[in-house]
């Protein structure tokens, strides 16, 4: 296969920045790399990321030269960009609301004002009346460059609310605790959180994560309101970098959880919620490739479990006296080809979401009886969600759905009735005919003879004559499933004549757990052939053209990118890589990088295995750079990203445009302000994507 006439007439003529080179050097089993950009990591990377002025001068001019390059390459398509931020914009309607949940004597929402970047959150009375604003986003990002929110929790007895904000971007969260009654802040304030906190059963203090130098949760404490943070109880320390932790509570208000888990192995510890000077116990001990969630139901635990070799998991019971493993009791079987993604326990249901067939579907069990039944739609692919309730003792619990034509729909469902409610509909201000668009779902084969999905969206009147332009996404990591949800943003490349696909590749679990299985260390090269399949899939049945072809992927999809830009440059006609997971060797190779151990048994740890090694070796993007005539390329990045740290795109982008044949730019975008997220407003994500849309028109000659 030939590459199609570069389109880089398309760009203004501009040279990009020349880097520096400083070469080094490693040895790993006999094995040795050279990396001239290596420099471009700072010395002092974990200061940076608190504070973004201390980075080195010299490697800020470089990334700002990247700035000034990649503006001189777009600046043609500023009118362009504004166009579409209109447009997407103007599907959103500003002073949107969710549908308050109800809890006790109130009910809890969110929403946002006429304008407003933030959300706000409030509260009604139970059955309705005026909004009391509990907490003004906006007004708290006032005079800040990067703002975000994180968890909002109010209290058992109403009267106040635990949140958190980070505003640099680096996902250091601060959380303050906030007096309902006084509207203000009290003194209480901790820094370096992961984001949220759970209160205990009092209402008199609540139990956090604290992160560490190398943004690790490695702690979790108890704070006692009014008192000084350095008193805080410590209650767990996970002394394995290995593992992530968290800590959550139930609906009931009877157990705090700590739960330890890394990508492939699970273990919680429970203390009761009205004892915080207990010492947690332990539900079941660690155990490689043994997985476990606990979910309350009272004087029981449901158990999701892939336990005994339930590949695809299993819910199991056990007392909540003595939930240790050899008192877990079977309740729904596994059953191979159905993935049970999540259970919700209420006083007399349990309900579980699970996906089937590659489609996702919501059961209902009656606890006393054991009947069971689903909740059923009619459209051939779609997504839902479970939103739960902040009540155990209900009939009524709360689900999301939405299809790829159909905006998102919020019910409530009555479990005893099987009576929905439909509370709301996503609103499209500008207008929305979903008669105007068609969804499909396609099976692309791949190399080995498995049928990869595809899910696709395009306008009914686009020529289906292998002319359209099309922006192909993917992911395929971590079991990250990526639902046939509606996007309002993408109908303004659709309606521009793009087919907007979604390749459903191994490494998520579309089609299952084995489907994740299928995607990652040793057999992590399928996901990279099976979205080149997609691609390929789509040509021949005459969608679009492989020069016609855009595609994009962030983070682990951005490391996708990166690996398909070398092993097939002839099939697309421009690469989107947000946030990039490009040096993927170095990265897991240096243990002392934030997010290093714990990813070892997603990648494989080439430290202690020569053979994982070779397998990353293999296909991480920045090693594989060689003499290929790319595509169009853009990346993307934020400073103060913890989990795809800048320097990774920084070097990669400096790589490529060394060696590549071809005259097909290498553009690199940083924001200097942000981080794994991008842009932290509503408004200013739309800029963003104006931007990356802007793009894939103009490789595709459509601007």
């Amino acid at each position: 296969m030939t590459r199609a006439p570069a389109l880089t007439s398309a760009f203004p003529a501009a040279s990009p920045p020349i880097p520096e080179k400083h070469p080094v050097s490693d040895t790993h089993h006999g094995v040795t790399r050279n990396d001239d950009y290596a420099w471009m990591r700072a010395d002092n990377w974990q200061a940076v990321f608190r504070d973004p002025s201390l980075l080195d001068g010299r490697i800020r001019a470089h990334l700002e030269a990247e700035n000034a390059y990649q503006a001189a390459l777009m600046a043609g398509t500023a009118d362009l960009r504004g166009k579409l931020f209109a447009e997407m914009k103007g599907r959103i309607k500003e002073d949107d609301s969710t549908v308050p949940m109800k809890d006790g004597p109130f009910a809890y929402g969110s929403s946002f004002r006429q304008g407003g970047e933030q959300p706000r959150y409030f509260r009604t009375p139970r059955d309705g009346g005026a909004e009391e604003i509990l907490l003004d986003g906006d007004k708290e990002a006032e005079g800040k460059a990067y703002f975000r929110l994180g968890g909002v929790d109010h209290s058992g007895d109403h009267r106040q609310l635990l949140w958190a904000f980070d505003d640099k971007g680096s996902e250091f969260f601060t959380l303050r605790v906030r007096d309902l009654t006084s509207g203000k802040d009290l003194a209480d304030q901790i820094p370096d959180t992961g984001g949220g906190g759970v209160w205990d059963a009092g209402d008199d203090g609540f139990f956090y994560t604290r992160l560490d130098d190398n943004h690790r949760p490695s702690k979790v404490f108890f704070h006692a309101l009014g008192d000084r943070s350095e008193n805080d109880r410590l209650i767990y320390e996970e002394t394995d970098p290995g593992f992530f932790m968290d800590v959550s509570g139930t609906r009931a208000n009877d157990w705090i959880m700590i739960g330890i888990n890394d990508h492939e192995t699970s273990e919680y510890r429970l203390l009761p919620a009205n004892d915080p000077s207990a010492e947690p116990k332990l539900v079941a001990v660690r155990e490689t490739g043994l997985q476990y969630d606990l979910e309350e139901g009272g004087d029981i635990f449901f158990i999701l479990t892939n336990a005994d070799g339930a590949k695809d998991f299993k819910i199991m019971t056990a007392p909540v006296a003595n939930p240790v493993r050899a008192n877990w009791q079977e309740l729904v079987p596994h059953e191979h080809g159905r993935l049970i993604l999540s259970v919700l326990g209420f006083k007399h249901y349990m309900v579980r979401l699970e996906r089937k067939d590659g489609l996702p579907r919501i059961v209902v069990r009656e606890r006393a009886s054991g009947e069971e039944h689903f909740i059923s739609f009619d459209e051939e692919a779609f997504s839902l969600g479970l939103s739960g309730s902040y009540e155990y003792d209900t009939e009524v619990m709360r689900f999301t759905y939405s299809s790829m034509t159909t905006p998102a729909q919020v019910f409530d469902y009555n479990m005893r009735s099987r009576e929905r409610v439909l509370l709301k509909t996503q609103e499209v201000p500008s207008g929305h005919d979903p008669e105007h668009y068609v969804t499909r779902r396609l099976m692309a084969p791949a190399a080995d003879g498995e049928l990869v999905p595809i899910s696709l969206l395009y306008h009914r009147e686009t020529q289906l004559d292998g002319s359209a332009p099309c922006l192909l996404y993917g992911y395929g990591s971590y079991g990250i499933t990526v639902p046939s949800a509606f996007n309002t943003n993408c109908l303004s490349l659709v309606d521009r004549g793009f087919v907007y696909a979604v390749a459903h590749v191994r490494g998520g679990k579309d089609k299952g757990y084995g489907w994740y299985e299928d995607g990652k260390r040793a057999k992590k090269m399928n996901t990279f052939t099976d979205f080149i399949a997609c691609a390929r899939h789509l040509v021949a049945e005459r969608y679009t053209r492989h020069d016609r072809i855009v595609a994009q992927g962030g983070s682990a999809g951005g490391m996708l990118m990166g690996a398909i830009a070398n092993m097939a440059p002839e099939s697309f006609g421009g690469i989107v890589a947000e946030v990039p997971f490009v040096d993927v060797l170095t990265t897991m190779l240096d243990a002392s990088l934030p997010l290093t151990p714990p990813e070892w048994p997603e990648w494989g740890n080439p430290i202690a295995s020569a053979a994982d090694y070779e397998t990353i070796a293999a296909y991480s993007p920045y090693d594989n750079v060689a003499a290929l005539d790319y595509p169009p390329i853009l990346a993307l990045a934020g400073l103060t990203d913890p989990r795809v740290t800048y320097w990774e795109p920084a070097k990669w982008v400096a790589r490529l445009r060394e060696r590549k044949t071809g005259g097909n730019p290498v553009l690199f975008k940083i924001n200097m302000e942000s981080g794994h997220a991008g842009a932290s407003g509503r408004f200013s994500r739309l800029e963003e994507i104006a931007y990356i849309y802007a793009y894939a028109l103009k490789v595709t000659g459509k601007a």
